[in-house]
């Protein structure tokens, strides 16, 4: 597990940033990579823990501790501090179809759960688990693994996010006949049309992309299931042997006060998706949503805000503000409250550090208009229970508003009621983490459609095991790994 005493003679040391008025000129990748004695050292201060906790404890919950894909991080980084990187490759894709994915966005419960965090500094685990796929796609020892024997069964995947990515090579591997359908005009989900080209380009997500169809993963693009003039559901249940719902939770959370139907207020969602569909040269199809000249209010305190701030800056806007109801977190958690789990402490995205002004505790109580437009904000500053502190109330400009507040389920209308499956109380897909099997015979479902909004990297692992259970039920066992 990297050197005996690496831990004790080398600091750490991760990637820096791009500068910020270099970056902003621009939506590309701003991460300078580490060179490869630095990945080396880095990897070798990974220490001999007596359990480490980084791998995660292998249960489906959310909040457990460590990686929710299992990745056996200590083998990996014992393989870099060797030099021995292709196996390193194969190691870390045993456990997760996409670390070049997770190696950029993933917000990283694992180094949280390094035993070095105690003292604050974690193996730089993202970094060196990112390293190594970029380098096993460089060096080419990234192919298709299509399956040797065919089992004659057909499989539906609805929805080309993580989930449904990570499902369908899954269960390809296996021998499947895998078809993926997708309303958009390619592959990725949120990953293409919500998280901005400049935290990941979509170049990386089109590599993958091959490699499935190498692996004989068919993909249905403009095929929007339930949709309008779309694909009927049930006919999907009638073609297939197996049907896997793995959409988005897509229904944003609405701010109803005064003033909501002015123009100039929007979704997070409608807003990012037209930024990377300029990148990716797709056309945008629907009034341009646009900061420049804009004074700009981020309301929401979360990724999907900071992605809003970046973008924004990135198109010339005159300022930008980001509400949070939330009170300020502290700068440092307790450890021996919090660690191993993921602590609650002040965080600055990469975003944030470009220069917006972030305000907590604050509620927003009207928006005002000028001519049908958002010009202001009126806000007020909110007490522990989240009431409004009398003689706070503060104004600010606003040309344009984004709510970036979070979804609270995926959307109901189209495919989830034509197929009648059973929702939970928060209105997602009611289905167990046993089997993954819906109230419909054989429909499975995984991913931020069955358990709501959460990260990419749980949408890996529940689209694995989504796989795991489908692959089961059509031959009786399966071989396929958690």
């Amino acid at each position: 597990m990297g050197k005996v005493t690496g831990f004790l003679e080398i600091e750490r040391h991760d990637r820096k940033y791009a500068p910020v008025a270099e970056r902003l000129k621009n939506f590309n990748e701003f991460v300078v990579p580490l060179s490869e004695k630095e990945l080396r050292d880095q990897a070798a201060r990974c220490m001999n823990c007596g359990i480490p906790y980084c791998h995660g404890t292998g249960s489906a919950a959310p909040g457990t501790p460590g990686c929710p894909v299992n990745n056996q991080i200590p083998d990996w980084n014992d393989l870099i501090y060797n030099g021995n990187w292709e196996e390193a490759s194969r190691n870390l894709h045993s456990t997760n179809n996409f670390p070049e994915f997770t190696g950029r966005i993933c917000p990283a419960p694992c180094e949280a759960s390094c035993t070095l965090n105690i003292d604050d500094n974690p193996v730089t685990i993202k970094t060196i688990e990112c390293a190594i796929v970029d380098k096993a796609f460089e060096q080419g020892w990234i192919k298709p693994e299509p399956a040797a024997v065919k089992t004659g069964k057909k499989v539906a995947i609805v929805g080309a996010g993580p989930a449904g990515l990570a499902a369908a090579q899954q269960l390809a591997r296996a021998g499947h006949e895998v078809h993926v359908y997708e309303k958009h005009a390619k592959a990725g989900g949120l990953l293409r049309y919500g998280i901005p080209d400049f935290k990941m380009e979509k170049g990386i997500i089109d590599r993958r992309i091959a490699q499935m169809e190498g692996e004989g993963v068919v993909f249905h693009y403009g095929a929007h299931v339930g949709g309008k003039d779309g694909i009927d559901p049930k006919s999907l249940l009638k073609d297939y042997d197996a049907v896997a719902l793995t959409g988005g939770a897509e229904a944003p959370r609405d701010l109803p006060i005064p003033g909501r139907d002015l123009a100039g207020v929007h979704y997070a969602m409608d807003f990012l998706p037209q930024q990377n569909r300029r990148v990716g040269n797709e056309p945008v199809n629907a009034t341009e949503i646009l900061a420049g000249g804009k004074h700009v209010v981020v309301i929401g305190g979360g990724d999907t805000g900071s992605d809003c701030i970046g973008t924004s800056l990135r198109q010339g806007a005159l300022s930008v503000t980001q509400l949070e109801i939330m009170p300020a977190p502290p700068e440092r958690e307790d450890k021996a409250l919090t660690w191993p789990n993921w602590p609650l402490k002040m965080r600055t995205s990469s975003s944030q550090a470009e220069g917006a002004v972030r305000e907590f505790a604050v509620l927003t109580q009207k928006f005002e208009g000028e001519n049908g437009a958002v010009k202001k904000l009126h806000c007020v500053r909110v007490d522990a229970q989240f009431k409004p502190i009398p003689g706070t109330e503060f104004v600010l400009d606003a040309d344009l508003v984004l709510l970036a507040m979070g979804f609270v389920h995926p959307v109901h209308e189209g495919l989830l009621k034509s197929l009648g499956v059973d929702l939970d109380p928060r209105g997602n897909v009611k289905a167990n983490l046993s089997d993954y099997q819906t109230s419909v015979p054989k429909v499975f479902s995984a991913g931020d459609m069955r358990r709501g909004q959460s990260l990419v990297v749980w949408a890996i692992r529940e689209g694995r095991l989504c796989a795991q259970a489908v692959d089961k039920f059509l031959m009786g066992k399966t071989e396929l790994p958690r």
